[in-house]
Protein backbone atom coordinates (compact mmCIF):
# COMPACT_ATOMS: atom_id res chain seq x y z
CA UNK A 1 0.00 0.00 0.00
CA UNK A 2 1.73 3.08 -1.05
CA UNK A 3 2.65 5.54 1.93
CA UNK A 4 0.18 8.61 1.07
CA UNK A 5 -2.78 6.25 0.79
CA UNK A 6 -2.02 4.12 4.08
CA UNK A 7 -1.47 7.20 6.33
CA UNK A 8 -5.11 9.13 5.15
CA UNK A 9 -7.09 5.78 5.81
CA UNK A 10 -5.19 5.40 8.98
CA UNK A 11 -6.05 8.98 9.95
CA UNK A 12 -10.17 8.10 8.77
CA UNK A 13 -10.49 4.53 10.69
CA UNK A 14 -12.11 5.14 14.05
CA UNK A 15 -9.43 3.24 16.71
CA UNK A 16 -11.50 3.17 19.51
CA UNK A 17 -14.21 1.31 17.59
CA UNK A 18 -11.81 -1.58 17.55
CA UNK A 19 -13.09 -4.51 20.19
CA UNK A 20 -9.66 -4.07 22.32
CA UNK A 21 -9.98 -0.49 22.46
CA UNK A 22 -8.69 1.68 25.61
CA UNK A 23 -11.75 3.47 25.02
CA UNK A 24 -13.78 0.61 26.01
CA UNK A 25 -12.04 -0.22 28.82
CA UNK A 26 -12.88 -2.18 31.15
CA UNK A 27 -13.96 -4.46 28.40
CA UNK A 28 -17.29 -6.70 28.42
CA UNK A 29 -16.38 -9.91 28.66
CA UNK A 30 -18.50 -13.31 29.32
CA UNK A 31 -17.59 -14.68 32.52
CA UNK A 32 -16.03 -18.18 32.13
CA UNK A 33 -19.44 -20.86 32.33
CA UNK A 34 -21.84 -18.70 30.89
CA UNK A 35 -23.44 -17.73 27.76
CA UNK A 36 -22.20 -21.12 26.66
CA UNK A 37 -24.94 -22.35 24.30
CA UNK A 38 -24.85 -19.20 22.51
CA UNK A 39 -21.36 -18.89 22.15
CA UNK A 40 -20.90 -22.52 21.13
CA UNK A 41 -23.78 -21.69 18.56
CA UNK A 42 -21.91 -18.67 17.09
CA UNK A 43 -18.21 -20.68 17.13
CA UNK A 44 -20.04 -23.42 15.18
CA UNK A 45 -21.53 -20.96 12.67
CA UNK A 46 -17.88 -19.66 12.27
CA UNK A 47 -16.29 -22.86 11.94
CA UNK A 48 -18.15 -24.10 9.23
CA UNK A 49 -16.64 -23.34 5.69
CA UNK A 50 -18.65 -24.48 3.47
CA UNK A 51 -20.65 -20.81 4.08
CA UNK A 52 -20.97 -17.30 4.53
CA UNK A 53 -22.35 -16.25 7.84
CA UNK A 54 -23.55 -13.13 9.03
CA UNK A 55 -24.63 -13.39 12.21
CA UNK A 56 -26.58 -10.49 13.39
CA UNK A 57 -26.58 -10.08 17.09
CA UNK A 58 -29.31 -8.05 18.67
CA UNK A 59 -31.07 -7.96 21.62
CA UNK A 60 -32.39 -4.86 24.55
CA UNK A 61 -30.28 -2.48 25.88
CA UNK A 62 -28.15 -4.69 29.06
CA UNK A 63 -28.64 -8.34 27.82
CA UNK A 64 -25.30 -8.68 27.44
CA UNK A 65 -24.69 -8.54 23.56
CA UNK A 66 -21.18 -6.58 23.54
CA UNK A 67 -20.18 -8.74 26.24
CA UNK A 68 -20.58 -11.72 24.01
CA UNK A 69 -19.58 -9.75 20.92
CA UNK A 70 -16.31 -9.20 22.55
CA UNK A 71 -16.42 -12.51 23.58
CA UNK A 72 -16.26 -13.63 20.34
CA UNK A 73 -14.10 -11.45 18.27
CA UNK A 74 -11.36 -12.08 21.35
CA UNK A 75 -11.50 -15.82 20.25
CA UNK A 76 -11.38 -14.75 16.05
CA UNK A 77 -8.54 -12.73 16.67
CA UNK A 78 -6.62 -15.30 18.29
CA UNK A 79 -7.13 -17.87 15.85
CA UNK A 80 -5.33 -18.40 12.59
CA UNK A 81 -6.43 -18.68 9.22
CA UNK A 82 -4.23 -21.73 8.50
CA UNK A 83 -1.51 -23.66 10.33
CA UNK A 84 0.45 -22.38 7.50
CA UNK A 85 -0.09 -18.81 8.28
CA UNK A 86 0.75 -17.03 10.99
CA UNK A 87 0.26 -13.74 10.24
CA UNK A 88 -3.82 -13.90 9.01
CA UNK A 89 -6.18 -14.00 11.90
CA UNK A 90 -9.99 -14.84 11.58
CA UNK A 91 -11.13 -11.69 12.85
CA UNK A 92 -11.40 -9.45 9.55
CA UNK A 93 -11.81 -6.28 12.24
CA UNK A 94 -14.71 -4.86 14.35
CA UNK A 95 -16.54 -1.79 15.05
CA UNK A 96 -18.36 -1.08 18.53
CA UNK A 97 -20.83 1.81 18.14
CA UNK A 98 -21.54 4.15 20.66
CA UNK A 99 -23.60 7.31 21.36
CA UNK A 100 -20.92 8.81 23.31
CA UNK A 101 -18.21 9.04 20.29
CA UNK A 102 -19.46 11.37 17.36
CA UNK A 103 -17.51 9.40 14.85
CA UNK A 104 -18.52 5.87 16.38
CA UNK A 105 -22.41 6.83 17.07
CA UNK A 106 -23.22 7.09 12.89
CA UNK A 107 -22.22 4.76 10.14
CA UNK A 108 -20.26 7.42 8.42
CA UNK A 109 -17.30 5.73 9.42
CA UNK A 110 -17.95 2.12 9.56
CA UNK A 111 -16.88 0.55 6.34
CA UNK A 112 -13.53 2.68 6.35
CA UNK A 113 -12.55 1.53 9.81
CA UNK A 114 -13.49 -2.15 9.06
CA UNK A 115 -11.77 -2.13 5.84
CA UNK A 116 -8.67 -0.60 7.65
CA UNK A 117 -8.66 -3.44 10.19
CA UNK A 118 -9.10 -5.59 7.47
CA UNK A 119 -6.09 -4.64 5.41
CA UNK A 120 -4.24 -4.78 9.21
CA UNK A 121 -5.27 -8.65 9.49
CA UNK A 122 -5.16 -9.56 5.97
CA UNK A 123 -1.86 -8.21 4.33
CA UNK A 124 -2.59 -10.25 1.17
CA UNK A 125 -5.71 -7.83 0.12
CA UNK A 126 -3.94 -4.30 1.32
CA UNK A 127 -3.05 -4.03 -2.34
CA UNK A 128 -6.18 -4.69 -3.66
CA UNK A 129 -7.46 -1.93 -1.00
CA UNK A 130 -4.62 0.52 -1.73
CA UNK A 131 -5.71 0.23 -5.15
CA UNK A 132 -9.97 1.06 -4.41
CA UNK A 133 -9.03 3.95 -2.84
CA UNK A 134 -6.37 5.07 -5.86
CA UNK A 135 -9.31 5.11 -7.69
CA UNK A 136 -12.00 6.42 -6.02
CA UNK A 137 -10.33 8.54 -3.00
CA UNK A 138 -13.73 9.85 -2.05
CA UNK A 139 -14.32 6.12 -1.10
CA UNK A 140 -12.43 7.41 2.21
CA UNK A 141 -15.37 10.43 3.32
CA UNK A 142 -17.65 9.69 5.90
CA UNK A 143 -20.57 11.17 3.89
CA UNK A 144 -19.83 8.96 0.65
CA UNK A 145 -22.51 6.72 -0.13
CA UNK A 146 -22.60 3.10 2.41
CA UNK A 147 -22.94 1.12 -0.32
CA UNK A 148 -20.04 2.70 -2.39
CA UNK A 149 -17.87 1.94 0.64
CA UNK A 150 -19.12 -1.16 1.11
CA UNK A 151 -18.16 -2.44 -2.05
CA UNK A 152 -14.95 -0.64 -2.59
CA UNK A 153 -13.04 -0.91 0.57
CA UNK A 154 -14.12 -3.72 1.77
CA UNK A 155 -16.72 -6.35 -0.73
CA UNK A 156 -14.40 -6.31 -3.69
CA UNK A 157 -11.12 -6.93 -1.85
CA UNK A 158 -12.48 -9.67 0.87
CA UNK A 159 -13.60 -11.33 -2.80
CA UNK A 160 -9.78 -11.93 -3.29
CA UNK A 161 -9.33 -13.29 -0.76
Amino acid sequence: MSEGTWEKFSQVAVKGAEHDSRERRPHPKCLEGTRVVLLNHIYGLSDTKEMNRLIWLHGTAGVGKSAVAFTVAERMGGLKMTKETKVETRLGGTFFFSRKHTTRRTTGYFFMTLAYQLAQNFPSIQTDVNRAILKDPTLLDPDKSLRKQMEGLFLQPLRKL
